[in-house]
C-alpha cells in the first residue's frame, strides 16, 4: 500500500488546536522553544489567550507559520517513533518546509529558524491581495490570466478550484469577467505566491544559503516541482521558488495518483488537503491526524 503524508498551509490553523496534543511528551517543550524564538508565546497565541492581540492574533502570518510548524512537527515526530512511514511527501505552502524538516532535510531549530525569517519576510510584504475562484471555466480564467499583468494563479489546488494573487484592481477586474459560482476575497497582507513577493523571496534565499540541505530520506514534491526528488540541493533550489511561483497541488495530486498512492494522509489541524483530494483523487483513502488521540496515544 502506498502512503503519502501530506502537511497544510496557512488557511488550516484555528484556536485550540495546540490542545489536543499537549500530551505529547515534547510538545510543552517545543512550544517553549520556539516562544523564545519569536519572543512571544506561541502555545497562549494558539489557545487564544495571549494578552496584546495586535501582536499575537493567531491569524497574523508571523504567528500563523511557526504554529503550524510546531504542531505538524510534533505530529510527524510521533508518528516516526512509532515506526509510520511515507512513500511520498508534500506540503501546501508552508508546509512544504514540514515535509523537509519529516524527510530529515533539517533539523527542528533550522525549520523554526527559517519559519521565522519566511514568516516575517511575508508579512513585511504587503500591498498585493489574493481572492479564492471556485467553479470556473479554466480556459477563460488561463485568458483573463494571462492577459493581465497584474494577476498571477497563485495556488492551483484543483479542477475548481485556484486562489489568485496580485493588486486589488486588477483582481477585482478579473473577477468581474470571469464566469465562476465563487470569488472569495482572503484576509491576507499581500500578494503570496506571486512575483509581487521577488523582494522577500531573495532575502529568504539569502538565508536558505546559508543552510546545509541533507537528502531527502522520502522523497517530496515541491509546490514549484511537483515531482518527486530526494536531492537536498534540488529541494533548496525549488523553496527558493516558492514564494514566487503558484502552488501547484493539482498536478500534485495527478502525481499521487500516477504513483499509485492508496492512502493520503493529512497531518496537521483541518481537512482542507484532504478535501480537495476527494474531489480530485479516485478511490484513495484519506486520514487525517490532528491530535495525540489520532495517534492512538
Amino acid at each position: 500500500m502506498t502512503i503519502a503524508w501530506v502537511f497544510p498551509g496557512q488557511g488550516s490553523q484555528k484556536v485550540g488546536m495546540a490542545d489536543p496534543l499537549m500530551d505529547l511528551p515534547t510538545a510543552l517543550e517545543r512550544f517553549s522553544i520556539a516562544s523564545e524564538l519569536l519572543g512571544r508565546d506561541l502555545l497562549a497565541i494558539c489557545r487564544g489567550v495571549a494578552s496584546s492581540a495586535e501582536v499575537n492574533d493567531l491569524n497574523d502570518t508571523r504567528n500563523t507559520q511557526p504554529a503550524l510548524f510546531v504542531t505538524e512537527s510534533l505530529l510527524v515526530d510521533s508518528l516516526i517513533n512509532q515506526g509510520r512511514e511515507a512513500e511520498l511527501l508534500a506540503g501546501h505552502s508552508l508546509g512544504e518546509l514540514v515535509a523537509l524538516y519529516a524527510a530529515g532535510v533539517f533539523d527542528l531549530e533550522t525549520g523554526l529558524k527559517l519559519m521565522k525569517t519566511r514568516s516575517e519576510l511575508m508579512a513585511k510584504a504587503g500591498g498585493g491581495a489574493m481572492t479564492a475562484v471556485i467553479g470556473f471555466d479554466r480556459n477563460q480564467l488561463n485568458d483573463l490570466v494571462a492577459s493581465s499583468e497584474g494577476v498571477h494563479i497563485a495556488n492551483d489546488n484543483s479542477d475548481a478550484q485556484v486562489v489568485l494573487s496580485g493588486q486589488p484592481d486588477a483582481l477585482d477586474g478579473i473577477c468581474a469577467s470571469l464566469r465562476c459560482k465563487r470569488a472569495i476575497p482572503l484576509a491576507v497582507s499581500g500578494a503570496f505566491h506571486s512575483p509581487f513577493m521577488r523582494d522577500a523571496a531573495d532575502r529568504f534565499a539569502s538565508e536558505l544559503d546559508k543552510v546545509a540541505f541533507q537528502d531527502a530520506r522520502i522523497p517530496i514534491l515541491s509546490n514549484s516541482d511537483p515531482t518527486p526528488s530526494s536531492s537536498g540541493e534540488v529541494l533548496k533550489q525549488r523553496l527558493k521558488q516558492q514564494m514566487t511561483t503558484g502552488v501547484r497541488w493539482r498536478e500534485t495530486m495527478q502525481h499521487f495518483q500516477d504513483a499509485g498512492v492508496e492512502t493520503l494522509v493529512e497531518i496537521g489541524p483541518g481537512n482542507v488537503l484532504s478535501g480537495l483530494a476527494k474531489r480530485s483523487m479516485a478511490s484513495v483513502t484519506l486520514a487525517q491526524i490532528a491530535s495525540a488521540a489520532d495517534l492512538g496515544l
